[in-house]
């Protein structure tokens, strides 16, 4: 859309890397979008970040992943980028990315301020389940904006399980266990932009 004459432009202030092409924060004010289309490492810094770089080859289904050639690199210039200019990476529960880049866990800090919180997206809305690590860099964890909890089952499951046990709920598609629930990005984005953007060394 065309800025009328005099009006005042809308400030990019967050980066959003690895974004999905049908992603919501392309509908979201301030939010300078890095989707399929537009190199992620073309970034030149200077706002915090929300890193959503690919997990399939850091996942636990990851021996079945046919990640393309330097994909797995991604989530480490993610986690470089959060550490350069604040802000926050986000990735699945049982992500190798944290023992194999020496990202801190429990109430560890690392030598770049950063720290690991565990959430659900469920609490902002998601379909089902999942379970969901962040990696924050340039805030204190006293400054976290509030979380919801969600209480109750989620009527959906992301991937079926094979034991005998697991309840009996539908599987979501692939791309809805993709997507990033319109309030946990919005959540995402606050925290973001309350992170200092510049090194949090």
């Amino acid at each position: 859309m065309m800025q009328s004459p005099g009006q005042t432009p809308i400030l990019k202030n967050v980066a959003v890397l690895f974004a999905r092409k049908d992603s919501i924060y392309k509908s979201m004010a301030g939010c300078d979008v890095f989707d399929i289309e537009r190199d992620a490492k073309t970034f030149e810094g200077g706002k915090p970040v929300v890193g959503h770089p690919p997990c399939r080859a850091w996942g636990k289904l990851r021996y079945f992943a046919r990640p393309v050639e330097g994909e797995k690199e991604l989530a480490f210039f993610c986690v470089d980028e959060v550490r350069k200019n604040g802000g926050v990476l986000e990735h699945p529960k049982h992500s190798k990315l944290w023992p194999e880049y020496n990202l801190p866990e429990g109430n560890d800090v690392d030598e770049f301020g950063g720290f690991t919180l565990h959430v659900d997206q469920f609490w902002w809305g998601h379909k089902a389940r999942k379970a969901t690590k962040l990696y924050i860099c340039g805030i204190d964890r006293k400054d976290i904006p509030l979380m919801p909890l969600a209480i109750g089952e989620p009527l959906f499951v992301c991937s079926m399980s094979k034991t005998k046990h697991a309840p009996v709920k539908p599987e979501i598609p692939r791309a809805d266990r993709e997507r990033t629930p319109p309030e946990f990005a919005e959540w995402l984005i606050d925290l973001a932009s309350k992170c200092r953007g510049r090194s949090c060394n």
